[in-house]
């Protein structure tokens, strides 16, 4: 995955980079997803940039086994994360085409589809790789989260910017990026296990035998339901309620992802000290608060006040959740493992976006946020008697 020599925390740097680069083309589209889909010529309120963001997430949902389980069967990942970085660059580009063109919705949307289908096969592949490095588990995923966090806080602000730019210059700077990711990938060595020989379906089915990971899977489900819901929901009420440009939006998105960026590395090394459970379940009680705060506050500053609680939180949960990960899988079924692991978090992001484009429509954005929030709060309690289970191997 790099060049002969590069030491571990080298290959660790190397590696969140390709986790940054990806997480920063996707938000970068986010502040002003209603400007976008509106000039591919939908209209109708939350539902069009719900179908446009809920597209990506199909993909991943769709790709992320088949090309983790690809990866473990040859035990290669370097190959992979060129061709899914290549894949992606070429989808935003025809997004961006597309808005010239004049094409239907229906295949703006198809299209969505395809480049997140490509897309998250270098991003998973890239955290399966830092998995594959020693020096402890919360560490290499620390590092991920950091990627993480800091490709999404900086993705919303500048996103913010550069709409005002021109409606398609965000989806032109992604493809670029992607493009530069899949240049600097295509050379150097990489530190994956040996292959897996079974097939890929019989990869993806051993799994199956790892009851565990339900843990970390249900947690990574939560998590980025709560996620998908800020992201659509969560703009359109900061512009809505407290009449917020793109800018402003990508400021007010920033708050959370700063601190949650920001914090990961270290809170991940904290979590191989004192185990997963403490960060995991006590960081999703106050997360759940966290986002109860941000759809009850009454003023601007207030609610960005609360984004900043929220990031900080979710930095101390999201290494842990995904060091669980590590923790349990086998060491030739990483790729596959990490895949479902993004499988369950994107169909979180999915159901966060179809709670903001169903509920905050029928009932308004506030029992949005509550609904959002108490749902983080009801599976930590119901994890507890688990985990005291499990407590000796987590």
């Amino acid at each position: 995955m790099a060049a002969r020599g590069l030491t571990r925390d080298m290959l660790r740097v190397r590696l969140a980079g390709v986790v940054f680069a990806v997480l920063f083309a996707q938000v970068l589209l986010y502040p002003g997803i209603d400007l976008l889909v509106s000039a591919y010529g939908a209209a109708g309120g939350l539902r069009p940039g719900m179908w446009f963001l809920g597209a990506e997430f199909a993909g991943f949902v769709a790709f992320a086994a088949i090309w983790g389980a690809a990866s473990d069967a040859v035990g290669r990942r370097r190959p992979f994360i060129v061709a899914g970085a290549l894949g992606g660059a070429l989808g935003y580009a025809l997004l961006a085409v597309a808005l010239e063109a004049a094409v239907p919705f229906a295949a703006v949307v198809a299209l969505r589809f395809l480049q997140g289908a490509a897309t998250i096969g270098a991003f998973s592949l890239a955290i399966a790789a830092l998995m594959d490095l020693g020096g402890g588990h919360g560490r290499n995923m620390g590092a991920a989260g950091f990627a993480i966090g800091a490709g999404t806080s900086l993705g919303a602000p500048v996103g913010g910017q550069l709409y005002e730019l021109g409606v398609s210059t965000p989806l032109w700077v992604a493809a670029a990026l992607l493009g530069v990711v899949a240049a600097l990938t295509v050379r150097g060595t990489e530190r994956a296990p040996p292959p897996n020989r079974g097939s890929v379906a019989a990869i993806v089915a051993d799994l199956g035998g790892r009851p565990l990971l339900g843990l970390p899977y249900t947690f990574g489900f939560i998590d980025r339901l709560s996620a998908g819901f800020i992201a659509l929901a969560g703009t359109l009420y900061f512009r809505s309620a407290f009449e917020l440009g793109p800018g402003a939006t990508g400021v007010m998105l920033a708050l959370f992802f700063a601190p949650f960026a920001l914090l990961q590395y270290p809170m991940g090394i904290v979590s191989d000290r004192v185990g997963r459970t403490a960060p995991i379940v006590g960081g999703s009680l106050l997360y759940g608060v966290g986002v109860i705060a941000v759809g009850s506050a009454p003023d601007p500053w207030v609610a960005g006040a609360a984004m900043v609680a929220v990031g900080v939180v979710g930095a101390v949960m999201a290494p842990a959740t995904m060091a669980l990960v590590t923790d349990l899988a086998g060491a030739d079924e990483r790729g596959t493992a990490m895949a479902g692991f993004n499988v369950v978090g994107s169909l979180g992001f999915l159901a966060g976006i179809v709670i903001a484009g169903t509920v905050a429509e029928a009932y308004g954005y506030q029992a949005a946020f509550l609904l959002t929030g108490g749902v983080e709060i009801v599976v930590a309690v119901a994890a507890v008697p688990v985990f005291l289970r499990v407590r000796d191997r987590v």
